[in-house]
Formats: C-alpha cells, structure tokens, sequence
C-alpha cells in the first residue's frame, strides 16, 4: 500500500504522523511511505532520516496526497488539506468532529473513509490512541496553568505551591480520567492544594488511594463544582465523552464569580471546551480574558512538545497502520471492532452515533457500508 505523511499546516503544529522508525516497520513489510519534505525537521526527523529508512521524499503536501491511498497525519486537516481528499482516500489522524461543522461537511462531500484516532477504543472501553496525549496534556496543563498564573501573564501573580508561611495555589480538576490523572499528579508534585471532582466514585476511590490526604476528592455536583470552581486560582477542564462535544459543565456566571487574575485551562477545546467562555486559541495567541479570568485553550497543547508528542503516539498508532496497510482498509476495519468504533466518515455517510447526533447527521451503521 501506498501510504502518506503530509507535513502538518496547522498553526505551530510539529508533530509528524510517521517517525522515520515507524516508516521503517512499514517499508520493511512491503508497503510504500511517501514523506513530505521537512515534515519532522523541527523536532530533529530530517529528510535524510527518513530516507535511510526508506521512504520517498516528495516536494509538497499535494503530492503526498496525489501519491498515497492511506495518509496518516497527526491533527485533523485543514482546509486546504481536506480540498485535496477524495473517495480513494484513507485518512487516519485526530478529527474532533463533534464541534466542526466545517470540517465534518466537507469530509463528506470528500467521500474519503476517515477514521479518528480519538474514538478508536480497546478491550476495556479505553481510548488508547488518545490516551498518550491526553497524558501529555494533562501534564502540560499544570505547566501551562502555572506560566499563566504569573502576573506578567495576567494572572493572580500566585505561585503554585506557595512557600514557608504562604499558602500553595488552589487547583480543581474536572473530570477524573487520563487528562485528570495526569493534572493531579503534576499539580501534586508541585505543591498545590488539589481538588478533584468526578461522577464515578471509583475513579475517586483510585485517586484517594494513589495520593490520600494529600488531594481533596468530590462526587461531581453543580454545588461542589460552583463552590471548586470559584474558590480557585487554577482551573483544569478535563471532562471527555467519546465522539460528542464536551458538555459546559463551567457556566459564565461561575467565571465571572472566580478571584481576578485566576486561570482556567480547558483541556477539553478540541471537543468544544467545557467551559461556557471556552474558544479555541493557538501558540501564537494561546490565551485571553473573560470578566478577569486568563483562558488557556490551545487545541493542540501536546504540539509544543512535539518531539515527545511524537514518539509516544507512534507507539500507540503504529500497530494500527500496520492492520490498515497488512490486510487492507476493509477488511482492517471488519476484523477489528475497535478500530471500527475510529471510523467516523465513510462513502459520504457518518458513522459514528455521537459525532452523527452533534453534527446533525443521519447515522449510518459503519458495518453496512463495509459489507458493501
């Protein structure tokens, strides 16, 4: 199979699809890798690398397109990008569908068969394709929180875990699960008074068990959250359901009663945020203010470490390529159910329930169209 690593257009965005490594275990099986030139060169995979490794360097992303039946990317394409996709097209990349209208229509008109690494599940439920940066998010988000927090950024001018005689910085976590857990134990290691709220008690039970008194942990209600929400000085939104817009569990009115100066950091823009203030920013502008509150919501927050990001996706994405160049897209996606439930867009239609109900499309059960 032929399969293409575009370079990624969107605003301050690194990461490359394809390691050279990964490209290597392609090419060694047989497969073609069509590589646009100074696709990874910012995080250190050259050109040459890539050929070692066996790929052909093509000279724009509209080659790569023309050339490839697969094109494996990182974030989901941009407009000019998506002009390029037709019905022989394989795209495997982040889509976020949920909250883009845009970007959902014209992947339909595309006819390109599209799957998303986000709702690609595992044996437990899991989303292991998304699970590598929402640990890097969750990470980044205390990072991120902290920086915003100094006064020269607009923040409180508090420091996260405070001194001798000054109380640490007040952080709450919404949402328990892989972006939480990995906020918490940043926030922790830096000395912050943590809160966190979620509505399964055994994620709670997990959290208590990991960190005891050192974090407070809150059945998520809009009393607990309102009375979390504005006491702090760092807010990290993390809240996730599969496929769907995130739902604005922050209101306006929470925002406006939170202390000046204090940070939100909404992890959850890529699904439209949680937070009803919540707007997709970039690395260029990454934050902005609302009734005194500094906003952190870059859509894509793992790009700034884009050579970590990288790598901890391609061991995760890798294995899946593979099935999709091995035995071919269909019979990749009828053998298995998990890389199934990534299929978003098919032959024009949406076939995936959650993105079909926020989009408002008709869904169509992807299991129908393959068999045809």
């Amino acid at each position: 199979m032929k399969i293409g690593v575009p370079r990624e257009v969107k605003n301050h965005e690194y990461r490359v699809g394809m390691t050279p490594a990964a490209v290597r275990e392609l090419v060694s099986c047989g497969h073609e890798v069509i590589v646009e030139r100074g696709a990874g060169a910012a995080i250190g995979f050259t050109d040459e690398l890539y050929r070692a490794a066996g790929a052909i360097l093509a000279d724009d992303g509209p080659s790569v397109f023309a050339s490839a039946a697969l094109i494996v990317k990182v974030k989901e394409p941009q407009p000019e990008e998506r002009a390029l996709l037709n019905a022989g097209h394989t795209l495997f990349t982040y889509l976020h569908l949920a909250p883009d209208q845009p970007q959902t229509d014209d992947l339909v008109k595309s006819g390109a068969t599209c799957i998303a690494y986000e709702t690609v599940t595992d044996d437990h439920g899991r989303l292991p394709l998304l699970a590598p940066m929402s640990e890097v998010a969750g990470r980044m988000a205390i990072q991120a929180g902290a920086h915003c927090l100094e006064k020269n950024m607009g923040g409180r001018g508090v420091l996260l875990g405070g001194v001798p005689g000054v109380p640490p910085a007040r952080v709450t976590v919404i949402g328990g699960g892989v972006v939480g857990q990995n906020a918490v134990a940043m926030a922790v290691g830096l000395g912050a008074q943590v809160t966190v709220l979620d509505r399964n008690m055994a994620v709670l039970r997990e959290l208590d068990q990991l960190y005891g008194n050192r974090i407070c942990t809150l059945f998520s209600t809009t009393d607990t959250l309102e009375r979390s929400v504005i006491e702090s000085d760092l807010v990290i939104g993390g809240v996730l359901i599969p496929g769907a817009s995130a739902p604005k569990l922050v209101t306006r009115d929470m925002v406006a009663r939170m202390p000046e100066g204090s940070v939100i950091v909404d992890v959850a823009i890529d699904q439209g945020g949680c937070t009803e203030t919540s707007k997709p920013t970039t690395h260029d502008a990454p934050t902005f203010t609302v009734d005194g509150v500094v906003h952190y919501c870059v859509a894509n927050m793992p790009g700034a470490v884009a050579r970590t990001s990288t790598l901890a996706l391609n061991n995760v994405t890798l294995p899946f390529i593979a099935a999709l160049a091995n035995q071919g897209i269909v019979a990749a996606l009828k053998a298995n159910p998990h890389l199934r439930h990534g299929l978003n867009v098919c032959q024009g239609k949406i076939t995936h329930s959650e993105v079909a109900e926020a989009t408002g499309y008709a869904y169509t059960d992807p299991q129908s169209l393959l068999e045809t």
